[in-house]
């Protein structure tokens, strides 16, 4: 069928993964799902390069499985990334402008706060460097000395 040649060779998605997508697309403003997919994609690859231990596997059990999969596949780093570092990283590896980098990266870490809940994601900012707070649309509080 002429349709499906210009399908991903992922596709179908599962039903959750796609209402990820359109979630996404929505919050980030994206002209296509194709565009919302590179950007979760990217984003959750980076995560999984910085999350390790109970919070790794506690969030990739509340993502739908193709997230989970983006999440997962990659090997954490042995130095974790400050927030700011984190976006820094992702834009040399695309080649995008850090600015788009970042919006991209607050419009899926936004969604994976939907799918997380807050008790998760308060564990996972807890074990990330400081700067994530804002990427996944909290405040970033800080401890008093």
């Amino acid at each position: 069928m002429s349709s499906d040649r210009h399908a991903s060779p992922q596709q179908p998605y599962g039903t959750a993964y796609e209402q990820m997508l359109e979630n996404v697309r929505h919050e980030g403003a994206y002209p296509t799902r194709e565009r919302a997919d590179e950007a979760v994609r990217l984003v959750l690859a980076g995560l999984g390069r910085q999350l390790t231990g109970d919070e790794r596997v506690d969030l990739a059990r509340c993502l739908p499985l193709e997230a989970a999969r983006a999440l997962t596949a990659q090997i954490p780093d042995t130095q974790p990334l400050t927030g700011w570092a984190f976006v820094k990283d992702l834009a040399a590896r695309t080649g995008a402008s850090q600015a788009t980098t970042r919006w991209d990266t607050g419009s899926v870490l936004s969604a994976v706060a939907a799918y997380g809940g807050p008790d998760l994601i308060t564990r996972i900012l807890k074990q990330l460097p400081t700067g994530y707070a804002l990427l996944f649309g909290r405040a970033e509080l800080m401890q008093a000395a």
